[in-house]
């Protein structure tokens, strides 16, 4: 027998069949050049051509095939028997496909395995695609490789289908691919490129991912994109936790982003490069698969979009994905509309990813709905969060019931999440059961939850071993949290750092601390870098008036975020520059704020321009408040006044106030005071 295998075509080059395909049998049968040189091709090529013309054509082909084949043409029964097997009809194709085998048609003999595949024959299927194959048939090597895959046959899957691959066959590369990349097995890569550059856009995805877990192997870490971080990252986190703070009150607040500590050491320049040319080479992957229908192609081109800030093109990504049924595009595009303003929209795509099964997207309606103060309506999303699986469901559950003050609730549902391994419920349900006295029960879930990374939880056995006076183990704990950039951990190492003398280390952890927004941080920098400076020199009238220095700025924030000590530093050093304006406007804010020194410095400042009655105002409201030299100050008026009396009033408070000067003073203006009485 004589196959004529110069008179055959393969049917697939690169077609990827889709989920939804009426016939799937379309990827492995083979089709045939037509060689009827009557054929009328008026109807193909004609653009307003209809359907019933379209119709008429495809009738009137398989009219001259089946007159042809009648004839006894070999192309024309094997043609005929492709056109009735796509059609579907088993019977009418089967014999004209034996006919056509019988006389060498490797085409046919393809074909004729598929029909025999479809109507539950595979081992004879496998034996005319064997024979198909053997003649130089890549679409038969690639049904003949996925048949011996499916008997467990690997060493047989793997000859026929690298036949199908080597003749240039994408299904064949790709499903090769996947049997060596099964048995991680390095060639598979070459494979899935090779089915990717013919226009395979699964290959291409997986090709993609293949790049990127590459490139990110030497740098240590994930990459930073991805379809989970687009659906659920923490520039959108509404899973908040309680945490203790520095302060003696327990009280829960909402958790800070968690951020990964840089390395001390970075991988090298070369392999940064070479990492970044293969992010660049699987971003274009991505973009070939998703172009061509990828869903998750599209999805993961939209988070890398989004990660680098180019959100409209992201967007698009994310649609096109959301619209062909991906749930994690479409809660991240809601994230997207979220971000820009467009909150309804927002919750018309979440709930769309929310009824196809995304939990956080179901979270986010949530939070949605419990910002509006509808709770019932959260409460339902949370819980339908939780039934799709997403723990984070029964920890923002457990959020909500604390927020009303039902802590049983609130406490069950921590603990379903902290069970479930959710960090941040079991560092919120030890708050919970220290709040309530249990200090006991609240440690080991307050371990846990650090031990598996809640910075906020590290920070808090901190808080727990100085109330002990375990001051070693707070510092462990406390730089634990700092290096995972805790704000105020950071304050508290520096803190211990200066009371250690160890100002260098100090300075690092206080810069952390006040980069992050805490204004004690921002403080007691500003009072470091302070002690550095010369002392200042007489001011001069007319002189120009010296920039502000680094820890004037780090005093102004600090006093900007309402530091009263900050305040009253600014207006000293304000008033050191001449500028008395700016000093009055800090020094009156910090005696709002109850400042005593506050107070008494805008009290000289307003005696010094005359104002003395509303000067005596605030050195009263300083005295009152322990400040002895404002007391002292009022001593001197009321005498000036010929108040003598009250002035000794007033010293006496001096003397009771002090320091050790001013009750000297105080102390000889009250017998001065006296004498004059008894005189």
């Amino acid at each position: 027998m004589v196959f004529m295998g110069d008179r055959a075509t393969l049917l697939e080059t690169g077609r990827f069949v889709q989920r939804h395909a009426r016939n799937a049998a379309d990827e492995i049968i083979e089709a045939v050049t037509a060689v009827d040189a009557f054929a009328d091709t008026t109807a193909r090529t004609e653009p307003d051509a209809g359907p019933e013309t379209e119709a008429e054509t495809e009738a009137e082909t398989e009219g001259r095939h089946r007159r042809a084949a009648e004839r006894g043409d070999t192309d024309a029964m094997s043609a005929l028997g492709a056109l009735l097997l796509r059609r579907g009809d088993l019977e009418g194709a089967e014999p004209f496909l034996r006919a056509a085998t019988a006389e060498g048609d490797r085409a046919a003999a393809n074909n004729l395995g598929v029909l025999l595949h479809q109507r539950g024959y595979p081992d004879e299927a496998a034996g005319w695609w064997r024979v198909a194959a053997v003649a130089g048939s890549a679409p038969a090597a690639h049904a003949l490789g996925r048949h011996h895959r499916e008997r467990g046959d690997e060493p047989a899957a793997e000859y026929w289908l690298r036949q199908a691959a080597e003749q240039g066959h994408a299904l064949g590369a790709y499903a090769l691919a996947e049997l060596l990349e099964h048995r991680s097995d390095v060639g598979a890569e070459r494979w899935l490129r090779a089915a990717a550059e013919q226009g395979h856009r699964e290959a291409a995805y997986r090709l993609a991912l293949a790049l990127e877990r590459r490139a990110t192997e030497p740098l240590r870490g994930p990459h930073a994109y991805g379809p989970a971080a687009a659906a659920g990252r923490a520039g959108h986190a509404y899973d908040t936790a309680g945490r203790l703070r520095a302060a003696d009150t327990l009280r829960g607040g909402e958790r800070a982003p968690a951020v990964a500590p840089r390395p001390e050491t970075g991988p090298p320049r070369a392999a940064e490069g070479a990492a970044a040319r293969l992010l660049g080479e699987a971003e274009q992957w991505f973009r070939q698969a998703a172009a061509r229908g990828h869903r998750r192609a599209a999805l993961h081109l939209g988070a890398i979009l989004e990660q680098r800030g180019e959100l409209k093109e992201a967007g698009r990504w994310y649609l096109s994905s959301a619209k062909e049924g991906e749930a994690k595009a479409a809660c991240a595009l809601g994230f997207l509309l979220r971000d820009a303003g467009d909150e309804e929209s927002a919750a018309v795509w979440w709930l769309r990813a929310a009824q196809d099964g995304d939990g956080n997207a179901a979270n986010a309606l949530g939070a949605l709905h419990a910002a509006r103060g509808e709770q019932q309506t959260a409460e339902r999303w949370y819980r339908a969060a939780m039934d799709a699986g997403d723990v984070n469901g029964a920890y923002n559950l457990g959020l909500l019931c604390a927020a009303q003050d039902r802590l049983p609730q609130a406490e069950q549902w921590y603990r379903r999440a902290a069970y479930a391994g959710h960090r941040e419920a079991a560092n919120a349900l030890a708050v919970l059961l220290l709040q309530a006295g249990d200090a006991g029960g609240a440690e080991p879930w307050f371990s846990k939850a650090a031990e598996a990374g809640s910075v906020d939880a590290a920070f808090n056995l901190g808080i727990i071993h100085a109330g002990r006076d375990d001051d070693r183990a707070a510092l462990a704990w406390y730089e634990r949290a700092a290096a995972a950039g805790h704000t105020e951990a950071a304050l508290q190492v520096g803190i211990a750092a200066l009371r250690d003398g160890d100002e260098q280390t100090a300075e690092r952890h206080l810069r952390c601390a006040a980069g992050g927004g805490s204004a004690e941080a921002a403080f007691r920098l500003a009072t470091v870098l302070d002690a550095r400076r010369p002392e200042p020199g007489p001011v001069v009238l007319g002189a120009p008036v010296d920039q502000k220095t680094e820890c004037e700025e780090w005093y102004e924030r600090a006093a900007e975020q309402g530091h009263r000590r900050a305040q009253v530093r600014v207006g000293m050093l304000a008033a050191g520059r001449g500028d008395l304006a700016e000093a009055a406007r800090w020094y009156r804010e910090a005696a709002e704020a109850g400042s005593r020194n506050g107070a008494f410095n805008l009290g000289l400042l307003l005696a010094r321009e005359g104002s003395e009655r509303e000067a005596a105002l605030w050195w009263t409201r300083a005295a009152r408040a322990g400040h002895g030299r404002a007391a002292l100050r009022l001593a001197l008026l009321a005498a000036r006044r010929g108040e003598l009396a009250e002035g000794r009033s007033w010293c006496a408070r001096a003397v009771e106030l002090g320091p050790a000067e001013v009750a000297e003073r105080a102390a000889r203006l009250s017998e001065a005071l006296r004498e004059e009485l008894t005189a």
